[in-house]
């Protein structure tokens, strides 16, 4: 190798450097150092009003699943704040499945329209995110509650007699999120159906597959990784909700995301609140792995 050679790539290397620079620093800034200060918090003690002491103790993570009596100071389980989290999850599950079973098959309709009005439909889709998420759950409160447009219509068909108590409830909260994030769901699966060949669904009814054999076997694994995105970008923003569960399931009914903003607000407890932001965090973490596992498991078994 040459030395102008040899010159040439540290110029380049140089270059690199400059150009990663500032997006380097602003990623640090801005997500490693308060992230850093988040896992080191959870490892203080809480001070009286609020803050800090800085004096390692794993008394945050303790609380968790035990809590000290007040006259003894024995140690006895509390599963309330696990409780919260299983909740948490299950709430977050189940937006994500009932957004697929919504998003797919919208999703594909929307593929098959003509290009007009595919536009149409995607604005129609995309035109609630103009407001924002506090009017839109505010509105969908509205909605539901017992003097509301959705009771008074069933009540005028005749189909209930009196109103439905759904405001305040699991039920409300579960509409809140589903509402929420479905557009995050039927876009990546919608851009996946796009580039999908059908030809091949006319492949598999020649060869006397049904609708639904060729939906299972040849749709849905083509489009496998669009749902994948889908589930990850509804996921998230649904375990660490906080508007639709405090509007809408009327703060009874606690997620982390409201657990962990009482820690930081009235509770004061900031060590509290931060493992409770490690834990969200690392149920993050495990199910962006599993889904990314899942999706290369797909693009093996496709190949």
């Amino acid at each position: 190798m040459t030395r102008k050679h040899k010159l040439s790539l540290h110029v380049d290397v140089v270059k690199r450097v400059a150009l990663l620079a500032p997006a380097t620093f602003f990623i640090a800034l801005f997500l490693f150092l308060p992230l850093s200060l988040v896992v080191t918090y959870s490892f203080l003690e809480k001070a009286q009003f609020g803050g800090v002491i800085w004096e390692f103790s794993l008394a945050a993570y303790e609380q968790l699943a035990f809590e000290h009596d007040i006259f003894t100071g024995e140690l006895s389980v509390n599963l309330a704040y696990a409780g919260i989290i299983l909740r948490s999850l299950l709430h977050a599950i189940s937006a994500t499945v009932l957004c697929a079973l919504v998003g797919v098959p919208m999703a594909y309709y929307i593929a098959t329209l003509s290009p007009r009005h595919q536009s149409m439909m995607l604005l129609l889709i995309t035109v609630p995110y103009w407001v924002n998420l506090l009017v839109r759950t505010v509105s969908m409160l509205f909605i539901i509650r017992n003097e509301g447009p959705l009771n008074t219509f069933l009540i005028w068909l005749g189909l209930i007699s009196e109103p439905l108590h759904i405001a305040y409830t699991n039920t409300a909260i579960q509409i809140g999120l589903v509402y929420s994030y479905l557009p995050f769901m039927v876009l990546p699966i919608y851009a996946a159906v796009e580039r999908f060949d059908f030809r091949l669904l006319e492949a598999a009814h020649d060869l006397y597959a049904g609708r639904w054999t060729a939906l299972v076997t040849v749709l849905i694994p083509a489009i496998a990784p669009g749902i994948v995105a889908g589930a990850i970008l509804v996921f998230i923003p649904c375990i660490g909700a906080y508007i639709a569960p405090d509007l809408l399931g009327g703060g009874k009914e606690l997620m982390i995301g409201n657990t962990i903003a009482l820690q930081f607000q009235s509770s004061r407890n900031w060590p509290f609140g931060a493992s409770l932001s490690v834990i969200l965090m690392s149920i993050v973490l495990i199910a962006l792995f599993l889904l990314a596992r899942m999706a290369r498991h797909g693009k093996g078994h496709k190949s």
